[in-house]
């Protein structure tokens, strides 16, 4: 199925089809970015970016939120 005939099939459902959906997809694709996220972490892709954190926070750079 294309991308274009999914969105279709979306637009068909009936609202309370559409809300269990909206809930399935965020839960996906929350997971989705998780699971990235976590390998980026593992990948090391992240470590360039918590070390200049560390520097800024070890700085007094840093402001309480």
């Amino acid at each position: 199925m294309s991308l274009t005939e999914l969105e279709k099939e979306v637009q068909k459902l009936p609202p309370g089809e559409l809300a269990t959906f909206t809930r399935w997809f965020e839960e996906y694709a929350a997971n989705q970015w998780d699971n990235q996220f976590e390998r980026d972490v593992a990948a090391g892709r992240l470590d360039k970016l918590g070390r200049k954190a560390d520097a800024v926070f070890e700085a007094g750079q840093c402001t309480e939120l």
